[in-house]
């Protein structure tokens, strides 16, 4: 026994759960390294809040993966304690022990998954088998569960997650994804199904699955991670860190209530925010990167903001999450002295972020399918007489004026088009990028399909052209970024972002001066945004 506890608990070269592949959008395995550096976090603000105490040392804390797949959170966790309570517990095989049956915690979102699990944590499928390092389990499981649960249909989808029934109402020999931490009307109760008895959790740590995956696709697809942030606090541990993904600070379908309870809760006291996702999970594709938070439930105060990129040093202030004025949650710590700025200028004031109605250049913006046509409209190749030029998906075509009633008004004017869509960067996150696709006027008689916005109207081409100049520069791009969570790009977007007057071409040289940007944050901003020439694609 002794022997088995040695290999399953020493430093593994190469590690196992480096080398395997992601099983599904839903089952993106955490490295190793990455779940290390959340329980650093975790153990720093144990020690700050315990006196400098070794959460590793306390045999009587008990920790919680909800949303176990490589069973890897479980399996380090272990590891820490292992040598944490090495002098309490001086015997390895009865410390092991103590820790896989008395403080280590872990569900399976899948069958495969939990035996995963299993193995990573027991050295065996079976946590009563003769592999396992643990010898006091009764059955099977051990202390990683797994049950097959159904959704429950109200209509077509199902009442706790949203899943549709089309997709989902399998066989037996299928996965159902209902899984167990978010399909509980009381989530003490079913913790007590699962585990037996009163069940308190001191920490809870993971990575829960991000998106139903029903067909939507990419920010199409239904989040369902909130609904895990949510039922884990129901539970009230006493701490609580999960991986997600960033898109919910400005953005996120059917994500609005949660980020105003994230923003809200002072109980969240530190976030760690990576620009790009494939810097945390190498070959995933998931726009608008990832971060990890820690809600300490006893302790509330601002948050630690850290901002990672590559191999750049990262940025770290402490703030409040949400700032006067402002329904998202300004990502870079950086970008949100330059908008104080900015809004002090245009206000003279600097209590709130928030741009007064007429100064802002989201009411110029149109909503989508500006003229009531779909991103798949073709018009007609052929111009007949009385037909208007439009500008669609793959180039352009006409469409009889008639037809058109919707956006009728700006028909005749003026204005400028920007893609719907910001440019493409196959599935990663580049830094410095365009934030936007590239803008071009156009001219009275034209419109567009829902590929694009449309900006305006203006009364004269020179208009039009000094408000082209103004979307090319870097600051106006770099404030579009500040409200932008993914690819998509909204008239929401543009909310942080003031009018100018439209009688000149503007540059980011005055942009800089009329804002009194220092140099340190233009260097910022040019880190960030790459610049805009007319014939870029």
């Amino acid at each position: 026994m002794s022997a088995q506890a040695g290999f399953a608990l020493r430093g593994r070269n190469p590690d196992v759960l480096t080398c395997i592949a992601n099983l599904s959008n839903d089952e993106v395995f955490t490295p190793p390294e990455f779940a290390n550096r959340m329980l650093d976090t975790l153990a720093e603000a144990w020690a700050a809040d315990h006196g400098g105490a070794n959460l590793w040392a306390d045999k009587t804390v008990r920790f919680l993966d909800p949303c176990t797949k490589s069973g890897v959170f479980l399996r380090e966790i272990t590891s820490r304690l292992t040598k944490g309570l090495a002098d309490e517990i001086p015997n390895l095989e009865e410390r092991v022990d103590h820790i896989l049956t008395k403080q280590v915690f872990g569900i399976g979102i899948t069958h495969l998954t939990s035996l995963l699990a299993r193995r990573s944590v027991y050295c065996s499928k079976h946590a009563n088998g003769k592999h396992s390092v643990a010898r006091s389990f009764a059955g099977d499981a051990g202390n990683v569960r797994f049950e097959r649960m159904e959704h429950s249909w109200t209509g077509d989808r199902c009442k706790y997650c949203g899943a549709s029934k089309k997709t989902f109402e399998r066989g037996e020999g299928l996965e159902t994804h209902a899984y167990a931490l978010i399909h509980a009307d009381n989530i003490k109760s079913r913790m007590a199904e699962l585990f037996g008895g009163d069940m308190q959790f001191d920490v809870i740590v993971g990575n829960p699955p991000y998106q139903l995956d029903d067909g939507g696709y990419g920010t199409s697809a239904t989040p369902i991670y909130h609904l895990f942030v949510e039922q884990a606090k129901k539970l009230e541990p006493r701490y609580l860190s999960l991986v997600i993904p960033a898109r919910w600070f400005a953005g996120g379908k059917g994500l609005d209530e949660f980020r105003e309870s994230m923003l809200t809760d002072n109980r969240v006291r530190s976030i760690d925010d990576y620009l790009s996702a494939s810097d945390v999970f190498p070959g995933v594709g998931l726009k608008g990167g990832v971060c990890f938070f820690l809600w300490d439930r006893d302790n509330p105060g601002l948050c630690r903001v850290t901002t990672h990129h590559k191999d750049e040093t990262p940025s770290t202030a402490t703030r409040q999450l949400r700032e006067n004025g402002v329904d998202v949650f300004v990502r870079f710590n950086e970008g949100l002295s330059i908008l104080r700025k900015v809004v002090a200028v245009e206000t003279g004031q600097s209590e709130s972020l928030a741009l007064p109605e007429t100064k802002r250049f989201d009411r110029l913006v149109s909503s989508r399918k500006p003229f009531g046509l779909e991103t798949t409209f073709n018009g007609k190749a052929a111009k007949s007489p009385g037909d208007v030029l439009v500008y669609q998906n793959g180039g352009t075509g006409y469409i009889a004026r008639r037809s058109i009633t919707t956006g009728t008004g700006l028909i005749g004017k003026w204005k400028v088009y920007v893609g719907r869509a910001a440019p493409g960067t196959g599935n990663r996150d580049t830094y410095p990028h365009r934030i936007i696709s590239t803008p071009f006027v156009g001219e009275p008689g034209t419109i567009s399909s829902e590929t694009y916005l449309c900006i305006g109207p203006f009364d004269s081409k020179s208009q039009a052209e000094s408000a082209l100049s103004y979307l090319s520069c870097r600051l106006t791009r770099l404030l579009i970024l500040l409200h932008k969570p993914s690819q998509d790009t909204t008239r929401k977007v543009y909310s942080f972002v003031p009018t100018q007057k439209w009688t000149k071409r503007w540059t980011d040289e005055q942009l800089y001066a009329k804002y009194g940007l220092s140099a340190s944050e233009i260097g910022f901003i040019e880190s960030i945004v790459r610049p805009m020439s007319e014939d870029d694609e």
